[in-house]
Order: structure tokens, then C-alpha cells, then sequence
């Protein structure tokens, strides 16, 4: 067994696909309109999705906006400096929610950053 992907709904493709691919670097791997169901799909990633766990952004049309609740927590993404990606993030307009710096209680160092519908992803070293 493998992890597949990760789904988040989103309210506008095409601001979701621009901050995942310009701001975070991720490659659009396919996407797909279902006009007759009036939802899209897109899935996204650092590699093939055969081989790596995808982020799969699903916009229902019609919907802007949805309430995130508050069991959800965050994805994370691995870096090899926390600092720089922070800083390159902010450069390409991405909203850093928590600086870089060590995790309370640790020595990680560890961001969050926030997408446009608001959902929070971790930015730390990655583990290799």
C-alpha cells in the first residue's frame, strides 16, 4: 500500500493552481472538467504520481468558498532551507502565517504559509 494523494476543495482553479505552481514550485500533472457534474479536478506534485503522494485540488462550481472547521491541520512540503524557501515564497507573493524558526519545543525549524482558500502548509527540512 502507498499513500495516493491528498484532496483539499478549493473556490477558484485558477487561483489555486497559480499559488501551487508559481509559489510552491509544484508541476500540474493533469486536470480535468466534468461540465456534466459541474466540478473540476486537478492533481499536482514534485513527481510522478506513480512514484510520489499528489495534492488533488477539486473546485465545485458555483462554490467560492468553503468552512475549514477545525479538525483539519496542514500538508507539509520538505525543504532544504527553510529560511530561503520562506523568503522565495513571500518574493512570488505567498502569505508566510509563521516565520521561519525553530518548532516549540525543538530544535526543526519550521514556516506555515497559507493557500488563497486558506489552508495551511508547513514548509520544513526535508527528511531524507
Amino acid at each position: 500500500m502507498r499513500m495516493l494523494h491528498t484532496m483539499l476543495r478549493i473556490g477558484n482553479m485558477e487561483n489555486s493552481l497559480a499559488f501551487y505552481q508559481d509559489v510552491l514550485g509544484m508541476t500540474l500533472i493533469r486536470k480535468h472538467d466534468y461540465p456534466e457534474f459541474e466540478f473540476s479536478l486537478a492533481y499536482l506534485g514534485y513527481g510522478e504520481e506513480s512514484k510520489t503522494t499528489v495534492l488533488e485540488l477539486t473546485h465545485n462550481w458555483g462554490t467560492d468558498s468553503y468552512d475549514l472547521g477545525n479538525a483539519y491541520g496542514h500538508i507539509a512540503i520538505g525543504v532544504d532551507d527553510v529560511y530561503k524557501a520562506c523568503d522565495k515564497i513571500k518574493e512570488l507573493g505567498g502569505k508566510v502565517i509563521r516565520e521561519a524558526g525553530p518548532m516549540q519545543g525543538g530544535d526543526t525549524v519550521i514556516a506555515f504559509v497559507e493557500d488563497p482558500d486558506g489552508y495551511k502548509i508547513e514548509i520544513l527540512e526535508d527528511i531524507k
